[in-house]
């Protein structure tokens, strides 16, 4: 997953460095309008699908993951306006939500635990002056913090849960390559280094396999991607709108 995504300079949280830290809500998520992509995991494939395209990605099937299309051009982000809001109404992946603070694996052979979290020192929401502490006068996490920490250990499970779900893909074949190439006045628009499931393996797989897929929950993730992928013309809707209101 590109973890680093909207994190212009990210550091490790640190209780006596950022003892007297504070944040406050900022309205809007403007550090998304540039992600015409973001991760997702497979726990939000359900959810997802009502409202955007999820697809697989990457330089190759090996290392392909799920990711919510957001947009069809590069750094452009169709849910998110001018003002920096989302889209009334449409899901917001767990991947934007737990900005600005970000788990981070700790490099091999460090002591401690396994990962560590930073924190995003750029985000306009962090001061001095405004906001809630992110620790109590006597060092310890206050209530924000805490629950913050706790999303993003909820968010790291999803992640491992999704890379074995890739696994499986991967084991029994049933990602396919899927260029999409959309036709806007004259002009084509291609989205390439995109996987979908190949609806035909998934029918031919053996009793046991489609069996355990159903028991693991893993068939009801495939075929809400399966249900998201016209989405796409929904986006291409939103693309419309927004070069007309510019026009």
């Amino acid at each position: 997953m590109a973890e680093v995504l909207f994190y212009e300079r990210p550091v490790p949280l640190n209780r006596t460095q950022h003892k007297d830290l504070r944040l406050k809500s900022i309205p809007g998520v403007k550090f998304a309008a540039a992600a015409h992509s973001v991760p997702l995991t497979a726990a939000e494939f359900p959810i997802a699908a009502r409202d955007v395209p999820i697809l697989f990605a990457g330089q190759s099937m090996e290392d392909a993951g799920p990711m919510a299309l957001l947009g069809l051009r590069q750094n452009e982000n169709l849910l998110v306006d001018e003002e920096g809001r989302w889209a009334q109404g449409v899901y917001v992946p767990a991947f934007v939500r737990r900005y600005p603070f970000i788990l981070a694996e700790k490099p091999e052979g460090t002591e401690g635990d396994d990962f560590t979290v930073f924190l995003d020192e750029s985000y306009e929401g962090f001061g001095s002056e405004e906001g809630e502490r992110l620790f109590k006068e006597d060092g310890s996490d206050s209530e924000m913090l805490a629950n913050a920490v706790g999303f993003l250990g909820e968010f790291q499970q999803h992640v491992t849960r999704t890379h074995a779900f890739m696994d499986l893909l991967r084991k029994h074949d049933l990602l396919e390559p899927r260029n999409i190439r959309l036709e806007k006045d004259g002009n084509a628009i291609n989205l390439n280094g995109l996987f979908v499931v190949n609806e035909e393996k998934l029918r031919q797989l053996d009793e046991k396999t489609a069996h355990e897929f159903l028991k693991e929950g893993v068939m009801g993730w495939i075929y809400a991607h399966l249900l998201s992928l016209p989405n796409i013309d929904r986006l291409a809707q939103r693309l419309d709108q927004r070069e007309r209101a510019k026009a």
